[in-house]
Formats: structure tokens, C-alpha cells, sequence
């Protein structure tokens, strides 16, 4: 999971920190009326919130808020939406391309922060359970606490796990149509919350297909 917290921190950084390019946001805005929601019954591709993963990454996020998300901004290849998902309130969406490829392959969300394991665990196991409603049993799944066993016995120590990167849960399902992952992840010792990933199979193995042909 160290690749995808790296991701997310350098995109919260750069989201809140850079100026985005707000001449291109007026631009998808303008266009994202004459787009229509793809229909995922038929479609070949994983589906985020009934939107197939596929398409450029401007046509996806004119898709998403014809969903009812937000788009804040784009930057280097990740556009950055805010809304509600699974019953939670006020969820930072991140689509993402590969590196040198205009089309969407994977998704990231991060939930609301959770100061207590009570509630971060809550949600880790509420959303693991409508997973497993939907998708099935979990291919793998990885819940577990480094270190030693007296150091967290109370929810206090617990957190602090979470906020030292020695807390391990995560669900993974794999799918037909791609891969869904679900994990506890913390961005320094401030911010403690659950992820959730969609990535899907056609378009990352197209890309990675075209990255094999390269060598």
C-alpha cells in the first residue's frame, strides 16, 4: 500500500497547495452537458457508482458529475472530485491515467477521517461487508497489527498503529471486469481514513501490454 499512500499524499499536496488550471475546468464544464452516463450493465469495463471505467480522462469526469460529483481540478493526469459514495458524505475521489496515456484505469477513494478506531474501523468493516454483498468473497484479505500484542490492546493504541503505518487491514476482490481493494491508510499522524480502489482489467492491461512492447 506504500505506492498508493505516496500517491495520495503527493496528490493532496499538490491539490491544495498548486494553482489548478481553471481554464480547463470551464472548458469541461461547458462540454460536460452533451455527455451521456454510459450504461455499466453492458459494459466490459469495472464500474464506479454505475460510470464504466473507460474513456479519456476529461470524458470521465464530465461522466462523474453528471453523477452528481464536484470537480475541483486536474493535475498531472489525476482529476480530483468531491461527493458523497456508499452512504459517506463529503469523499475525495481520485481518477487516475498511467503515465503517458489520456485513458482511465483505476480509482481511488478516500473516505472521511476518522479520529477513533471505532469509528475508521466502522467504516472499514461496513463498506468490507457491502463489498462482499455485491462482489462476493474476498480473494485476500490481510487484517492484522505489527509489533507487540500489549502495545495495542485499547482502541488508543489501535490508532496510534494506524498513524505509525503498523496497522494492516486490507480486502482485495477480484473481479472479471478488474480488481477492488479496500484498506486503512493514515497520511502522517493527523489524518486517519479508508481507501478504496477500482482498477480496471481491460484498460490496465492494454497499458501495460503497450509498455511490454516498448522494451
Amino acid at each position: 500500500m506504500k505506492i498508493k499512500i505516496l500517491v495520495l499524499s503527493t496528490l493532496c499536496m499538490a491539490f491544495t497547495a498548486c494553482n489548478l488550471n481553471l481554464d480547463n475546468k470551464k472548458a469541461e464544464e461547458e462540454t460536460a452537458d452533451t455527455v451521456e452516463i454510459i450504461d455499466a450493465t453492458n459494459s466490459k469495463h469495472l464500474a464506479f457508482k454505475g460510470v464504466p471505467i473507460d474513456g479519456t480522462l476529461k470524458q470521465y469526469v464530465a461522466r462523474m458529475k453528471k453523477a452528481g460529483f464536484t470537480h475541483v481540478g486536474t493535475e498531472d493526469g489525476t482529476a480530483l472530485l468531491h461527493g458523497d459514495f456508499a452512504g459517506h458524505k463529503d469523499c475525495e475521489v481520485y481518477v487516475s491515467t498511467f503515465d503517458g496515456n489520456d485513458v482511465v484505469s483505476y480509482i481511488v477513494v478516500a473516505f472521511p477521517n476518522q479520529d477513533t478506531w471505532e469509528y475508521l474501523y466502522g467504516d472499514y468493516k461496513n463498506l468490507k461487508e457491502l463489498l462482499i454483498e455485491k462482489y462476493g468473497q474476498p480473494s485476500s484479505v490481510k487484517e492484522e497489527f505489527q509489533g507487540y500484542k500489549y502495545s495495542y490492546e485499547t482502541d488508543n493504541d489501535k490508532m496510534h498503529k494506524v498513524k505509525m503505518d503498523e496497522c494492516k487491514y486490507e480486502t482485495r476482490f477480484v473481479t472479471e471486469k478488474g480488481e477492488i481493494v479496500l484498506w486503512i491508510e493514515h497520511e502522517s499522524v493527523m489524518s486517519t481514513f479508508v481507501c478504496l480502489q477500482y482498477k480496471d482489467k481491460i484498460n490496465s492491461g492494454t497499458i501495460k501490454q503497450q509498455a511490454i512492447n516498448d522494451l
